[in-house]
C-alpha cells in the first residue's frame, strides 16, 4: 500500500480509472442492452470525465472518511489485509452513491428516482468489482511499480 504522498496519488489514479472505466461498461451495457466490442469504446468517452472527478472525491475526502469508518469497527492490530478489505468496502460504501449522483446529473434524465435506480443498480457491480478483480489488479499493479526493498536489505 502507498507509504509516501507520491505513491499515494499514482494508487489513486491507477484505482480511480480502473474503478470507473469498468463501471462505465457496465452502465452503458446496461443502456444499451448488453456488452458488445462497441461498449468498450462508447465507455471510452465518460473516462475523461468521471475518472478526474472520482480522483478528486477519492484523494481529498473520501479516503480519510472511509479510514475512520473502517476503524469503527476494524482495530489496527487486525490483519493488515482484513483493514484493506474493511477500507475498500467503506470506499464502495461513500463513492458508489455520490458517483452514480454524478453521472445521474451529468448523463441522465436527473431525478431523485433517477439517482436511486442508477445507485441501486451500481452498488452491487461496484462491491463486486472492487472486492474481487480492480482492487486486487490495482494493488498488483502498484506493487509492481513500487517494489520494496525487505526491511533487512536495508
Amino acid at each position: 500500500m502507498p507509504k509516501t504522498k507520491l505513491e499515494n496519488v499514482v494508487f489513486t489514479i491507477i484505482m480511480a480509472v480502473i474503478m470507473v472505466y469498468g463501471m462505465i461498461v457496465y452502465n452503458v451495457a446496461l443502456n444499451t442492452g448488453g456488452v458488445t466490442n462497441a461498449t468498450f469504446v462508447m465507455a471510452l468517452h465518460e473516462l475523461p470525465i468521471m475518472a478526474p472527478i472520482a480522483f478528486v472525491l477519492e484523494f481529498f475526502v473520501v479516503e480519510k472518511l472511509a479510514t475512520r469508518l473502517a476503524f469503527s469497527f476494524m482495530r489496527p492490530t487486525d490483519r493488515p489485509q482484513l483493514i484493506t478489505y474493511a477500507i475498500s468496502v467503506m470506499i464502495v460504501c461513500i463513492m458508489c452513491p455520490t458517483m452514480s449522483l454524478i453521472a445521474t446529473l451529468l448523463f441522465k434524465e436527473p431525478s431523485f428516482g433517477t439517482w436511486i435506480h442508477t445507485f441501486g443498480c451500481n452498488m452491487p457491480m461496484a462491491m463486486l468489482w472492487q472486492m474481487l478483480y480492480c482492487g486486487p489488479l490495482v494493488r498488483l499493479i502498484f506493487r509492481t511499480l513500487f517494489r520494496r526493498q525487505p526491511a533487512e536489505a536495508k
